[in-house]
């Protein structure tokens, strides 16, 4: 839990104007956009993260018309009864944001896939369907976290069928939460022994299920989260050029895309 000094810390960032370089003001400076962001992985021992992140929401001014998370906002979620001081301020940092007239809207991951109606309702976030299609400045896009287009990883795939069973979370969330937490913390141990031992393109997508899902919503462009490799891939889709942008994880800084009204697509890293 934060200690009074940091949380007035928080607050201070959310309140006051700080001198800061303005990434979001990069290219046309009157240009409308939206900003997309995923696996921020947020957890109370990454403050320096979480100080960019809460940076990053201060920054967005009104030529922002929408955020986009698209999954993995915190590193681990065991319900919305887990009220930490962490927990609260990031809700009121969201809250805030949304006061300011832009739409933020939230997707679940593979971590924060219990995340519910009320810690949303707090914080002003819409909740998105993975996958959902949506139109940007007049461009049809497909938006998912990413996990359903690596389809070579197939012990990933069998564990999600079982985690996003709605059955088994509402027993899950019947549990004291102490409970919760120290299974969440098994499970997140045996996640990191697969990941360290499976091949990375094991547990990157596969070109044919993008293609697949692509064609299946009748886009040529796909955002996604979750493999943590940043980049703007284009091949062609149905004799069309198509685009698959992948944003970055927040690890040592922080990754957001901007796609401006005029449907200038960069990908930018943080600090």
């Amino acid at each position: 839990m934060y200690n009074n000094n940091y949380n007035k810390k928080i607050v201070k960032l959310l309140f006051l104007q700080i001198k800061y370089k303005y990434y979001i003001k990069q290219g046309v400076e009157m240009a409308r956009k939206t900003i997309f962001i995923s696996d921020l992985h947020l957890q109370e021992k990454q403050k320096e993260i979480t100080r960019s992140f809460f940076e990053l929401l201060m920054n967005l001014d009104t030529s922002v018309d929408a955020l986009y998370i698209l999954g993995d906002l915190f590193e681990i979620w065991v319900g919305d009864d887990d009220t930490t001081e962490f927990h609260c301020a990031i809700s009121q940092a969201l809250y805030q944001t949304a006061q300011k007239g832009i739409s933020i809207y939230f997707m679940h991951g593979n971590r924060d896939f219990l995340l519910g109606k009320r810690y949303l309702h707090n914080t002003g976030c819409q909740l998105l369907l993975d996958p959902t299609k949506m139109t940007i400045y007049g461009t049809q896009i497909l938006l998912t976290h990413g996990d359903i287009l690596c389809t070579r990883d197939v012990a990933y795939l069998k564990a999600r069928v079982v985690l996003r069973n709605r059955f088994i979370q509402i027993l899950f969330l019947l549990l004291p939460l102490v409970l919760r937490k120290k299974i969440a913390a098994y499970l997140r141990e045996k996640s990191a022994k697969h990941t360290k031992s499976t091949m990375i393109e094991i547990m990157d997508v596969t070109q044919e299920e993008v293609e697949k899902v692509m064609i299946n919503h009748s886009v040529s462009h796909l955002i996604h989260g979750h493999t943590h490799r940043p980049d703007i891939h284009h091949f062609v889709l149905n004799h069309i050029p198509a685009t698959r942008i992948v944003l970055g994880a927040w690890h040592d800084h922080g990754h957001i895309l901007i796609w401006d009204e005029n449907g200038k697509k960069e990908l930018v890293k943080i600090k």
